[in-house]
C-alpha cells in the first residue's frame, strides 16, 4: 500500500505558512473499507477561516497575483502540475483509503486532474481575458474588460476530491483570483497534496490557502463579507443553504449539485450490451457520482427482458476490498451513506417497486460498508426511488410507450444534470437530447469531457465548469466608456 506523505496533516495552510488551527481541533479520517482511523488532520475553526480569507484578500488587493501577466500565472500553474504529478501515487492511495475507489481505478482519475492541469497551464488565456475594445454608439470608446472575480472560496465534497478541487483551483488561479480551499472533512488528503504542490511551485503567500473544517466554519466561509465568489460541488441540500447565504449578500456562487440521470434506451439498441454499460456505470464509484445513470427508461414491452439482462449483470460484479485487482466495485464512503441508501430500499419496497437483485449490504464482507449492486423494475415517475438521489449502486427501471413519454418521463425530476440515449439513430439521438432538460448527454455511453462545460438545470445548480467556461467563471465583466482609446491598448 502506498504511503500518502502529508508533511503537516496536524497544521492549516493559510498565507503561505503552515499554522497550528487555534482551537487546537483534528478531524479523524475513516477507511470505509476496513472502518478504521488512516489519518488524522487539523480541524479549523471559524477563527482560522476568517484568518485565511483574510490573507487571500490582502494577496488579491494587492495585486501580486491578479496583476501578474497571466502568462506568468501559468508558469506557476504549470509548475504545479509538475510537484502533482510527481505524487501521482499518493494522490491515487489517498482517493482508494479515503472513499473506497478501486485501486485500479484511481490512477485514470489522477491523471484526469493532471490533464486538466496541464490544459489550463497551456489555455492562451490572454485570448479570453483580453480586453475588448469597441466603438460606442456616442462618442469615444468602450473597452470591455473581464476582470477576476476577487477572493474565492473552493468548496468540494467527498466523492471526488482531487478533480473537483482541481476543476476550481487552477482556473481560479488562472483568472487571476486568491482561493481558500475547503475539502471535504471526509476526504481532505488530496487538499494538503495541492497545498503543498502550490508551496512548492512558488506561488505567492496567501494566494491559495487550506482549511479542512466541519460544518460550523464551513459556515463562517460562506457567509465571510470578503469572500466574493463561493465555487461548491456537492449535495442540493447544501447547495440550497449556500445559495441562501450568498443571496443575503449577493455574492458569486457556482453550484454543481445532484442529479437523478436518465438513460433513455431505444428499441433498435441491443438490450446485452445497454445492460453492461448500465451495469458498469451506476457501479463506478459504488453510484457515488452525481451524473451516474441512475434511472433507466426503457420500450415498455421489453422491461422484462431488460430486468433480466441488467440484473445479471449486476449479480456478476464481483464487490471487495479495492486494494484488490480483481474487485469491481468496492464499498460505499462512509457508514451514514450506508444507511442512507439501506434507507432508499424500504422506502422503494414500501412504494411498490420490485426489487430484482440486491437490495442489501454485502453478506460476504463482515467489515467496512459494502452494499450489492441494487436493481428495481416496475418503478414508477411518482416514487421516491425515482425523485430522490439515492447516491449508491442502485437503478430504477422504469417503462416507456412512445418518445415523447421517454422525453417526459426524463423531464420529470427536479434534477437535470445529466443524461444518456442508446440509439443506433444519431438524429433521434439528438432530438431526444433536445428535449431532455439536463446540463449535459450523452450517446450510447456515460460519456464526459472535463474540458467542456458542465454543470445542471433545475436543482442541479448554478453556473458552468470545466474548460474555457470553467475560466469565466471566475471573472466578471466591467464596461469602461472613454473619450478615446487609451495608448495602453
Amino acid at each position: 500500500m502506498t504511503t500518502i506523505n502529508v508533511r503537516h496533516p496536524d497544521q492549516l495552510f493559510i498565507d503561505g505558512r503552515w499554522v497550528a488551527p487555534q482551537r487546537g481541533g483534528h478531524i479523524e479520517v475513516i477507511s470505509p473499507s476496513t472502518e478504521q482511523v488512516i489519518a488524522s488532520v487539523a480541524e479549523a475553526s471559524a477563527e482560522d477561516v476568517d484568518v485565511a480569507v483574510r490573507a487571500a484578500r490582502r494577496a488579491f488587493d494587492s495585486g501580486v497575483w491578479s496583476n501578474l501577466d497571466v502568462s506568468k500565472r501559468s508558469e506557476v500553474i504549470a509548475r504545479i502540475g509538475v510537484e502533482l504529478e510527481k505524487r501521482s501515487a499518493e494522490l491515487a492511495a489517498a482517493w482508494t483509503q479515503q472513499v473506497g475507489a478501486l485501486a485500479t481505478g484511481a490512477p485514470f482519475m489522477v491523471g484526469a486532474a493532471l490533464f486538466v492541469t496541464k490544459f489550463y497551464a497551456g489555455l492562451d488565456a490572454k485570448k479570453y481575458l483580453v480586453e475588448e475594445v469597441k466603438p460606442t454608439d456616442g462618442r469615444g470608446t468602450a473597452i470591455i474588460a473581464r476582470e477576476p472575480a476577487g477572493v474565492v472560496a473552493a468548496i468540494a465534497p467527498w466523492n471526488a476530491p482531487l478533480i473537483i478541487l482541481i476543476n476550481k483551483v487552477i482556473p481560479a488561479l488562472l483568472a487571476g483570483c486568491t482561493v481558500i480551499m475547503k475539502p471535504a472533512p471526509e476526504a481532505p488528503l488530496e487538499g494538503y497534496l495541492i497545498a503543498e504542490a502550490a508551496e512548492a511551485a512558488g506561488l505567492p503567500a496567501g494566494v491559495l490557502n487550506l482549511v479542512t473544517a466541519h460544518r460550523e466554519a464551513s459556515e463562517a466561509l460562506v457567509r465571510h463579507p470578503e469572500v466574493d465568489k463561493v465555487s461548491f460541488t456537492g449535495s442540493t441540500g447544501a447547495g440550497k443553504r449556500i445559495a441562501s447565504l450568498c443571496g443575503e449578500r449577493i455574492a458569486r456562487c457556482t453550484l454543481e449539485l445532484g442529479g437523478k440521470s436518465a438513460a433513455v434506451v431505444c428499441e433498435d439498441y441491443d438490450i446485452a450490451k445497454a445492460a453492461k454499460q448500465l451495469a458498469a456505470t451506476i457501479t463506478l464509484s459504488s453510484g457515488q457520482v452525481c451524473a451516474t445513470l441512475s434511472r433507466v427508461l426503457v420500450p415498455r414491452h421489453l422491461q422484462s427482458q431488460y430486468a433480466e439482462a441488467i440484473a445479471a449483470e449486476l449479480r456478476a460484479v464481483k464487490v471487495g476490498d479495492p486494494l484488490d485487482p480483481t474487485s469491481q466495485m468496492g464499498p460505499l464512503s462512509m457508514e451514514r451513506q450506508l444507511q442512507r441508501v439501506v434507507g432508499y430500499m424500504e422506502k422503494g419496497r414500501a412504494e411498490g417497486a420490485q426489487l430484482v437483485c440486491g437490495g442489501g449490504r454485502s453478506k460476504h464482507l463482515d467489515k467496512g460498508w459494502y452494499f450489492d449492486p441494487t436493481l428495481f423494475t416496475n418503478v414508477q415517475s411518482d416514487m421516491t426511488i425515482a425523485q430522490e438521489e439515492i447516491f449508491g449502486p442502485v437503478i430504477a427501471l422504469m417503462g416507456y410507450d412512445d418518445e415523447a413519454e421517454a422525453v417526459r418521463i426524463a423531464n420529470d425530476s427536479p434534477f437535470g444534470l445529466f443524461g444518456a440515449v442508446f440509439t443506433a439513430d444519431t438524429d433521434r439521438a439528438y432530438r431526444i437530447a433536445r428535449g431532455i432538460r439536463t446540463g449535459a448527454l450523452g450517446h450510447n455511453d456515460f460519456r464526459m469531457d472535463f474540458f467542456l462545460p458542465f454543470g445542471g438545470f433545475k436543482q442541479s445548480g448554478i453556473g458552468r465548469e470545466g474548460g474555457v467556461s470553467g475560466l469565466l467563471g471566475y471573472t466578471e465583466t466591467k464596461t469602461i466608456l472613454l473619450d478615446a482609446a487609451p495608448s495602453a491598448l
